[in-house]
């Protein structure tokens, strides 16, 4: 059991001045234990209020009453469906078609709004199942994707490409490392149509989003490429360098995420062409040159990338004694 204490009692005894009050939170009182004075007797429990016994109804199951509300369904978890498949087997045929007929007419019952939502919803279970999505992310899109269609904004428009737009926001929202050819890829819907639905339903609901921090996707295009734990490290170490520096403000995260592991390959001695890290990252080779470069300036890196040119040309000729002696 959980309370408020400093909210709802004083913590000094107003007859005699006592700081050692004793709390009984069983009976919800506050008694100086010097003078005896009961300072408070009514006190209010903020914990959970468990509804659901054990077996034995002692009280130890703690579970409780129902399910948590979600947005994920378009009655947020609080209605009912009359029967189910393991249900209805029981039954014979004639009641059988009775209960698919009241499992029919409750599915017609309700408002578009709530079919729309249904519809959606489904839509976005699907992207988040496809793409792997933590299950915030997915009810903070459907939460989006909800609000957008009470205020009646995706009037007009498609539900498949709002309920991109919610997604790509609520990854954003989060700081998650999806790009947005990968939303666009499993929605089937073009990319300047989910920019356009995510930026348009930000602007309507007050939404407010940051960039994502570039480090954000060095892990995922790392592995991608290969690279080793020390090169994430020493990327990671450039972009915090840059940020300081004021060399990341207006840029895209994607391409100093790129343009920073492309400079630690170099100074680790795992060299990547800029074709190669481009194709992983979707940023173009011109984005990577440019930000390679000032790196190189703006942050004196021009010893480690010699350096580390010359470690990888000793291991490239080491490799290649050790072929020439095995034949």
């Amino acid at each position: 059991m959980s309370y408020q204490m400093k909210a709802l009692y004083k913590t000094v005894c107003p007859e005699c001045g006592n700081t050692k009050l004793s709390h009984n939170r069983e009976k919800g009182e506050v008694t100086c234990p010097d003078c005896g004075l009961v300072i408070e007797d009514k006190m209010i429990d903020f914990g959970k209020e468990w509804r659901e016994f054990g077996e034995d109804g002692n009280g130890e199951d703690n579970r409780r009453g129902g399910s948590p509300l979600t947005y994920t369904k378009e009655d947020m978890g609080l209605g009912t469906q009359v029967g189910t498949s393991a249900d209805l087997s029981k039954f014979d045929r004639r009641t059988k078609q009775r209960f698919y007929r009241f499992r029919k007419w409750q599915n017609r019952v309700g408002s578009g709004l709530e079919h729309n939502l249904r519809e959606a919803l489904s839509e976005i279970r699907r992207i988040s199942s496809n793409l792997n999505l933590p299950k915030t992310v997915e009810e903070e899109a459907a939460r989006i994707y909800t609000l957008a269609a009470q205020r009646g904004l995706v009037k007009g428009r498609s539900l498949e490409d709002v309920a991109a737009g919610a997604v790509y926001l609520a990854c954003k929202i989060n700081e998650l490392p999806k790009t947005l050819d990968e939303i666009s890829e499993v929605s089937g819907i073009e990319k300047n149509e989910v920019i356009k639905n995510s930026k348009f339903v930000s602007r309507e609901l007050g939404i407010r989003v940051l960039p994502i921090n570039p480090s954000n996707y060095i892990s995922k295009f790392a592995s991608e490429l290969r690279l080793s734990p020390k090169v994430q490290t020493v990327a990671n170490s450039l972009i915090l360098k840059a940020q300081k520096a004021g060399l990341t403000s207006g840029k895209s995260p994607k391409g100093v995420s790129a343009s920073a592991l492309y400079t630690s390959c170099l100074m680790c001695g795992e060299k990547r062409t800029q074709s190669q890290v481009a194709d992983v990252t979707g940023v173009t080779e011109v984005t990577i040159r440019n930000g390679y470069k000032e790196f190189l300036d703006e942050l004196k890196l021009k010893k480690e990338v010699e350096k580390g040119k010359k470690i990888f040309k000793v291991s490239k000729e080491g490799g290649r004694t050790a072929v020439e002696a095995a034949a």
